[in-house]
This record gives structure tokens, C-alpha cells and sequence, in this order.
């Protein structure tokens, strides 16, 4: 089975809550820590992991319309202050989003790179998997039965 042209997603109160539509139609939005993508050395101590706001729009049949992205700093964990300046960053996001309600969507797959992360969700099918697209940097995967639900 191919991946179906528009990939639904599930709201749920973990991985996957803040989504929803809005006035000019969907949103994906959350505060993720991420590795740049040529960084790949071992890294257990978490001393490079980079913590970003961003919020994805889509259209209603959900094309992607574009991204805003903000690097909140660098720490191991989203911890005291940086917590605090994430929660304020990420509130401003969504405050962007008039008529926003919590929902399920369903959105195209997309690409964009910020800061040397790449976000979106990718095609990653191959011969093992099967039909399969990725979520990033959240790293959530979606396949059969194509009904919104994630793997971790």
C-alpha cells in the first residue's frame, strides 16, 4: 500500500496535543528538543540537544503553508528558566493561530530546515516498512492502517 497523499493524525494528550484547525485551516504545534542533523556523535549526556517552539499551518486539505520556528536555547532537559521561556514562546505561537480549536487533522507530508534540524513529516517508506511517514523532530511514525495513530 502507498502513503495516502494526506496522513491523518489523532489528537491524543501525550505526543500529539496541541493540533488542531484554525481561520485559514490546520496546525501541528509543540516544543520539541532536537540534534542537529549532521551531529552525530554520541551525546549521553543530552550537552547538545537544542529545545525549539514551532507551529506547522496547513491549508484545509493539508498542503503546508509554512512554519514558525524559534530556538529556546540548549540544555539537556526543559527545565526552571528555560521552561519558563518555552511555555511564553509557544503560548505566542498559538496565539498566532486565530479561531484555533483541538482537533484531529489530516496533513501532507513536508520538509522544512531551521537551524540545522529538519521538521516535518517525511516519506520514509522503503521495501521493509512498507508505506510509512515520519514525524520530525518529534521522531512519531504513521502507517497502516493509516487511522491517525503514532508509533514511538
Amino acid at each position: 500500500m502507498p502513503l495516502p497523499a494526506v496522513i491523518p493524525m489523532v489528537r491524543d494528550e501525550y505526543h500529539v496535543q496541541t493540533i488542531g484547525t484554525y481561520a485559514d485551516g490546520q496546525y501541528f504545534a509543540n516544543v520539541h528538543g532536537a540534534r542537529r542533523d549532521d551531529d552525530e556523535a554520541p551525546d549521553r549526556e543530552r550537552e547538545r540537544l537544542y529545545w525549539y517552539a514551532y507551529v506547522h499551518r496547513f491549508d484545509h486539505d493539508g498542503h503546508h503553508l509554512g512554519s514558525e520556528i524559534v530556538l529556546i536555547g540548549k540544555a539537556p532537559f526543559l527545565r526552571g528558566d528555560l521552561r519558563t521561556e518555552a511555555d511564553a514562546i509557544f503560548a505566542r505561537l498559538l496565539d498566532g493561530l486565530p479561531g484555533a480549536s483541538p482537533g484531529d487533522i489530516a496533513v501532507r507530508p513536508f520538509r522544512v530546515r531551521y537551524d540545522g534540524v529538519t521538521f516535518g513529516l517525511i516519506d520514509e517508506s522503503d521495501s521493509e516498512r512498507g508505506a510509512w511517514a515520519e514525524l520530525y523532530p518529534d521522531r512519531l511514525g504513521f502507517g497502516e492502517p493509516w487511522d491517525g495513530t503514532y508509533s514511538t
